[in-house]
């Protein structure tokens, strides 16, 4: 995808890594119906394009994500009845599909979280791979507030948590910082000002020594590890596991890995 078809995002290669920045700031980067669009069809071009081994998130002028658009709200109040399918239930399904995407992706998802992450932005924030926070972040689940259900992000909320804490947060609508995000789990660091910027650059100096292809099998191991609900799936699970080693080792990256630390040197993907 070019970067000049996008309205709501940003787009800033920088080598394997691409930064992607919500870029709605006068609404303090809202999810509107066309970011939700345009983010699946990023993920589908960063992926098919071999370019790169990861995407960063994060929001324009200090805010990460509000939530969602009020006015896709409005827009879909006002094509009851002439819609096919309930126009709310398009809308809210057409987020789920694309925070399953991003959740199920085999690049390496890094959120940085400022300001506003509310709602579908949290919720963003709960399947990424590595977060960062600053510490007067501001955290919620507003949703109950506003009479409606949390209703596509709520399982992976309870992923990222768990239960106990995520029906706290959601039948409270809790707002709450940085700091609290770090200890329930959601963010796997917290900085100030002074420090944010450095920790997403060592954040990334660590994702590349890791080799890009062994990386994205891992991910999906993880996931699907994640999703075993018994023996039988399990040793289904690790079979394919063994299966995955045997070709990393015989492959370029298990080859080159091995050769580098005999020759106590970075392998080709880190340098």
């Amino acid at each position: 995808m070019q970067p000049e078809s996008l309205e709501t995002l940003r787009l800033t290669p920088d080598r394997d890594i691409l930064h992607v920045t919500l870029n709605r700031p006068k609404s303090r980067n809202a999810m509107s119906l066309q970011m939700v669009r345009e983010l699946q069809q990023v993920f589908d071009s960063a992926e098919s394009s071999g370019e790169y081994r990861a995407v960063v998130l994060r929001g324009a002028e200090g805010h990460f994500c509000a939530g969602g658009d009020i006015r896709d709200m409005a827009n879909a109040r006002a094509a009851l009845g002439s819609a096919s399918e309930d126009p709310f239930r398009s809308l809210n399904r057409e987020f789920g599909r694309m925070i399953t995407r991003v959740n199920h992706s085999p690049l390496t998802v890094v959120a940085v979280l400022e300001g506003a992450v509310l709602g579908g932005g949290f919720g963003l924030a709960c399947v990424s791979d590595v977060a960062i926070t600053h510490a007067k972040a501001k955290f919620g689940l507003p949703e109950t507030g506003l009479g409606i259900p949390p209703a596509q992000i709520a399982p992976f909320v309870v992923k990222r948590i768990g239960l106990t804490n995520a029906r706290r947060l959601a039948l409270l609508g809790a707002r709450f910082d940085g700091s609290e995000a770090l200890r329930l789990g959601i963010a796997h660091a917290c900085h100030d000002d002074d420090t944010l910027e450095e920790a997403l650059r060592e954040t990334l100096e660590q994702l590349r020594r890791c080799a890009p292809g062994a990386n994205a099998m891992t991910k999906q191991l993880l996931l699907q590890a994640a999703d075993c609900r018994n023996g039988t799936e399990l040793d289904a699970l690790l079979d394919q596991a063994a299966d995955d080693f045997a070709r990393s080792v015989q492959g370029d990256e298990g080859q080159e890995g091995t050769m580098a630390f005999m020759q106590k040197r970075l392998p080709r993907w880190a340098e």
